[in-house]
């Protein structure tokens, strides 16, 4: 098993759109999956190109509405390469004969290879190695390169590449009744002997991509002359190469693309400069290089080493691989998000959810200037926010549950059960708690980063906004004396109302309150941090005076939080007077039942009725807090917190959840691993396979769950490496998994780079770098202060120094 390799030794149809998204190339400007050059969209090949950002909103009539959805668009295939023997057919793997298939992902460089022989109906064998990359060096370049040759035929050949704008968004079936056609053919141009140009812009959002192909071919490194003709039609346009081809002689074919779209900056005009960069650009070894070596610097930052399981090792590094693919050093100049399906398909219409909370603890400890970046995304829309909150009739900012291009609530009205056809209301958009899911992530940022500029003056403002939404959302309960917060949906997703009510949302969510309460208080906190001057300016523009800080201070201690008995904290309030669920009856009637949700509505009932989780609900405050956080928190809201309280919680919730979401995997690792290390080990050895696997049954296929992946990152980092990020201190207190013997890696810590190594009997520590001589860093219990270059180990079998 090759370290940073994913091989496939077949070609499989059913399978293919699988490795499409797993396979998928990106450098966080653009992503495009791995499909086969050869073929358009099929039932077996579908190759999707997505530019970060870039959305178009389309309205589709069902069931007597107009509804307007926003998706993230499938841009023109660049990737169309093919050929054919005189007299023959263009290459279709399902028409001729495979005599070998192989095709590598080399995460190491950020390639996709294809190589294999073929066998037509007339006998001619032919051999294919085909290479492909999308630059990370430069963001607008991407390559292929095909090295053809036949093995036992000579004749005339023609060789087609090809721009195609003519493609829709057709990736999940799902969303077939929509509207998928999003662009409108704009130019179809041919640059000379070997280029030619594609324009189209979306429909709505008047987003200009340009494309521009150079193709050239190759034998002995040199070009060989051929009869070029060119085709074209709207949206459409390709070069046919033809030329006389040898039995054994190799031929090199090089296909260089330049994508440039009207959003870029420093440019004058898209076509320009695609068409510029194609005349100057060099050889396709010549980007291969410098894309070996962006990828060189990506992984000395990024690498987690894991000895003890080469499963494990590779599909960590193929979980950083996809990270990367969609947000990289390259994301820092573009006005964009993390879409929770990456850039690899079209679920989720490539909106951003709060998925963030389990991506950026990877991205803060490497790269916390691509963390800072995404936040800015959020800032950038929070006067959308604000209008959202004005609204409904709230204070400050209430971010969207899903968002897009300019910020407004992109959730559904409506969505589509596959299992039953029926369109069903969708109240998804309830879930108020990615106010609290961003402000999380800003604190944390800002702890691991120490960036005090950003949390001075935008951190700060988008969270006091996020207080003010929540002081104003809570309303006071005059009989239990306690702030109470109505008509939300919580993490669980299940539950968005009342058994036999028509209205929508639930009261008293426990998580959404406890974070609500939390957001507060650390809002306060927050003040005290930044500079004064900033301080008096926020407070005045925000129009925060002391009766508003008296509120924050009465609902921080005041807010209530409902409770079952003995310690068990209740997920809504009524949630304890639903129905058991009969687990075990459905089991055995489906076997899958993780999407108990279309089940039910299928059998026309409703998980509203029952006592069933979708994923982590309660249990996420278990994830997000330390145990002694999450004490003090409970504490200065006057609750008990109870000895083997989380114990308890975590029983409780465990029976009842459905693990409907790759991220409920994730949690419940988390939490499980100092109660039941079997159980944990259990649901990370499913969560790391979540995708590579596609245990969900043909998600994957629709775009890789990108906050499961970067979420298993953080799981191996802070819980079995045992990394802390606090505020004085980084930090390390291993519980390293019996299956794994040791875990490596490179993390930036308030700006000071540290390696860390741990394994069952000690802890090694290297300060390699940073901006100041001294860092701190706590192991086990006690804190020591590092020197730049200075290295120490530490037994984790006594409690002595081992240098």
């Amino acid at each position: 098993m090759a370290p940073f390799r994913i091989i496939y030794n077949d070609w499989k149809p059913e399978e293919q759109k699988l490795r499409e998204a797993l396979c998928t190339l990106g450098n966080g400007y653009i992503g495009t999956r791995g499909a086969a050059e050869e073929n358009s969209n099929n039932n077996f090949n579908y190759p999707g190109t997505y530019l970060a950002g870039g959305y178009n909103r389309a309205k589709t009539k069902i069931a007597g509405r107009n509804i307007e959805n926003e998706d993230l668009v499938n841009f023109p295939n660049w990737l169309c390469l093919s050929f054919r023997p005189e007299g023959g057919e263009w290459l279709n793997l399902e028409k001729v004969e495979i005599i070998d298939y192989q095709q590598v992902l080399d995460m190491k460089t950020g390639t996709l290879e294809r190589i294999f022989k073929i066998k037509d109906p007339d006998g001619r064998i032919t051999s294919i190695h085909s290479r492909r990359f999308v630059s990370m060096k430069d963001l607008h370049l991407a390559a292929i390169q095909w090295h053809f040759t036949p093995q036992n035929w000579s004749g005339n050949l023609e060789i087609r590449t090809a721009l195609d704008g003519t493609v829709i968004n057709d990736n999940v079936a799902r969303y077939g009744e929509l509207e998928g056609h999003h662009l409108d053919p704009l130019d179809t141009e041919v640059i000379n002997e070997n280029s030619i140009l594609l324009q189209v812009q979306t429909k709505q959002s008047k987003i200009i991509m340009a494309q521009a192909a150079r193709t050239q071919i190759y034998s002995r490194q040199k070009i060989i002359k051929s009869d070029i003709s060119s085709h074209k039609k709207d949206g459409y346009i390709e070069q046919v190469f033809h030329f006389s081809a040898k039995e054994g002689k190799k031929y090199v074919v090089e296909k260089i693309v330049a994508i440039y779209t009207s959003r870029d900056k420093a440019i004058t005009e898209a076509s320009l400069e695609a068409c510029k960069d194609i005349k100057r650009v060099g050889r396709f070894k010549e980007l291969l290089f410098s894309q070996k070596e962006a990828y060189r610097f990506l992984w000395h930052r990024s690498d987690i080493g894991i000895i003890g399981s080469e499963k494990i090792q590779k599909l960590a590094r193929l979980h950083i691989f996809h990270s990367l693919q969609t947000i990289s050093p390259n994301t820092m100049n573009l006005d964009v998000g993390v879409p929770s399906r990456g850039l690899h398909g079209e679920a989720y219409r490539g909106h951003i959810f709060w998925d963030e909370l389990y991506i950026y603890p990877f991205l803060n400890l490497r790269f916390p200037e691509i963390t800072r970046s995404l936040l800015m995304y959020r800032y950038n829309r929070l006067d959308e926010a604000r209008y959202a909150a004005t609204q409904e009739g709230y204070k400050g900012a209430m971010f969207p549950w899903q968002s897009g291009s300019n910020g407004r609530e992109e959730s559904q009205i409506l969505h589509l059960n596959p299992k039953s056809g029926n369109w069903i209301p969708d109240n998804t958009h309830l879930q108020r708690h990615v106010n609290s899911a961003i402000a999380f992530n800003i604190w944390n940022y800002y702890v691991a980063s120490d960036d005090k500029l950003f949390l001075s003056y935008f951190g700060a403002e988008m969270f006091l906004s996020i207080a003010l939404f929540w002081a104003s959302k809570a309303k006071y309960n005059k009989e239990r004396d306690r702030y109470e917060i109505h008509d939300v949906v919580g993490p669980d997703e299940y539950h968005t109302s009342y058994p036999d009510s028509n209205e929508q949302g639930l009261k008293n969510n426990a998580y959404t309150n406890i974070m609500a309460a939390w957001v507060l208080q650390k809002a306060l906190e927050i003040l005290e941090l930044i500079e004064k001057s900033r301080k008096r300016e926020l407070l005045r523009v925000l129009a925060i005076d002391d009766a508003e800080f008296s509120l924050w201070q009465n609902i921080s201690k005041k807010m209530y939080v409902p409770f079952i008995k003995d310690g068990i904290i209740n997920q809504f309030e009524g949630y304890e007077n639903l129905q058991e669920f009969p687990w075990k009856d459905y089991q055995d009637k489906y076997e899958d039942i993780q999407r108990l949700d279309r089940i039910l509505e299928k059998e026309g009932d409703s998980p509203n009725n029952y006592k069933a989780s979708k994923q982590a609900d309660v249990l996420m405050l278990f994830y997000l807090f330390t145990q002694d956080e999450l004490k003090n928190i409970l504490e200065n809201l006057g609750y008990e917190f109870q000895e083997g309280m989380i114990n308890k919680n975590i029983e409780y919730y465990s029976e009842r959840t459905s693990h409907g979401s790759t991220l409920s995997r994730l949690v419940f690792s988390w939490i499980q691993s100092k109660y039941d290390k079997a159980k944990s080990w259990k649901n990370f050895e499913t969560l790391i396979i979540s995708d590579f696997e596609d245990i969900q049954g043909g998600t994957t296929p629709e775009g890789i769950h990108l906050g499961a992946m970067a979420g298993s990152l953080d799981l191996i980092q802070r819980n079995f490496a045992g990394l802390a990020v606090c505020d004085d201190a980084l930090w390390i207190n291993p519980r390293v998994p019996d299956s794994i013997k040791k875990i490596s890696m490179r993390i930036n810590y308030k700006k000071h780079w540290i390696f860390v190594a741990v394994n069952h009997e000690k802890i090694k520590i290297s300060f390699e770098e940073g901006w100041s001589n001294e860092v701190n860093i706590g192991v086990l219990d006690e804190l020591y202060k590092f020197k730049i270059g200075e290295v120490r180990e530490f037994s984790l079998l006594t409690d002595t120094n081992v240098q």
